[in-house]
Formats: C-alpha cells, sequence, structure tokens
C-alpha cells in the first residue's frame, strides 16, 4: 500500500508520519548531529539518563507579556475581579514546572528540589516579566521545567486579565542560565 501523507476516512482524519521521518526531518537536520531524542533512523525516544552522574541542576528562564497600560494598571492596583493575578501567576508556574513531564512527552519526570518565580513590573513598556528558577539533584536538567513554568505564568497573567485586555502579546521567552551536569554552565548572551 502507497503511503498517504494525508487523507480523510471513515474514522477521520489521518495522518503518515513516515513521510517527515524519511524525508523531511533528514533534510532539515542532520541525523549524526548530537539532537539526542532521535535514534539512527530519526525515530522520536525518549533520552536514556541512567549513565549519567547525579549533580545540582539548576535552570533559569524568564519572559514577558505586554499590555495596555490600563491593564497592568488593574494588575498593580490589586482591583481584578478574579484575585489576585500575580499571586494566582506565581502557584500555576510552580505547578506547570511539576508537571513538565504531563506536558512535554519526551521530558522526564523530575523530583524537583526547588521552585522559585518572580514577577518584575515594567511600567514603562506596560509588561510583566516572569522568572523562573528551577532546581534538582538529577542526572537530566531542568531547563524545560523553568521555561513550562514562565510560560504557564504569563498564560495565566493572561486568563485572569484578558476581560480588560485580549490583545496582550507573550514573548522573549528563553533560557537565561542553566548549571550542572556534563555540559557544565552556560550563560545567555
Amino acid at each position: 500500500m502507497a503511503s498517504t501523507r494525508f487523507s480523510s476516512g471513515g474514522d477521520g482524519p489521518y495522518y503518515d508520519d513516515s513521510f517527515l521521518v524519511s524525508r523531511l526531518l533528514p533534510a532539515l537536520f542532520d541525523m549524526n548531529s548530537e539532537l539526542t531524542h532521535f535514534d539512527a533512523q530519526g525515530q522520536a525516544h525518549m533520552v536514556d539518563v541512567a549513565g549519567k552522574e547525579v549533580t545540582h541542576r539548576i535552570a533559569r528562564a524568564a519572559g514577558r507579556i505586554r499590555m495596555l497600560p490600563g491593564t497592568l494598571a488593574l494588575i498593580t492596583g490589586g482591583t481584578v475581579k478574579k484575585g489576585d493575578v500575580l499571586g494566582i501567576a506565581r502557584i500555576a508556574a510552580i505547578q506547570a514546572a511539576k508537571r513538565c513531564a504531563d506536558l512535554i512527552p519526551l521530558c522526564h519526570p523530575l523530583p524537583l528540589t526547588r521552585v522559585t518565580v518572580e514577577f518584575e513590573i515594567d511600567s514603562a513598556g506596560s509588561s510583566v516579566q516572569c522568572t523562573a528558577q528551577v532546581e534538582t539533584l538529577g542526572r537530566t536538567g531542568v531547563e524545560m521545567e523553568a521555561l513550562t513554568a514562565v510560560q504557564i505564568g504569563l498564560l495565566t497573567i493572561y486568563d485572569m486579565v484578558k476581560a480588560a485586555d485580549r490583545g496582550m502579546v507573550m514573548g522573549e521567552i528563553r533560557v537565561l542560565e542553566k548549571h550542572g551536569g556534563k555540559s557544565g554552565d552556560w550563560s545567555a548572551p
């Protein structure tokens, strides 16, 4: 039977990923590179970290949500009807870091030892920056947990004040630094 990229059958839409794996991925990525989530055939898999050393792993990530000045005033003034926007966003961000492996299929579930989330108000830029730091004693890093915490913190801010401003924009989400593991320390330029 010939491979069909997209089809619509009796059971609904169907996608055959053999085209993606056999032709598109090798064209985009050198399969001999250090993309550890792909095996020699280009198939996705969860990386085996059993042979890695347990070290203290730390990652810091940040992102920003821009909004109308009036929306920022609602947040800073504590007058949002749903409650304490930044307090709820902080709890959501911490919870997201703990649930990262449930959201991103190839992430390892990690016993986190610390998660901190800070919000910085930028009145001149009419924005809120979220910074998360995540730590563990483990065999793999916590960059994804820190990034997930930031994104969910920002999404929670959006959810809390969307009635006042549906045009908010999230961006600049990035890892700021990571420490620990075989690759050592790294900081964003």
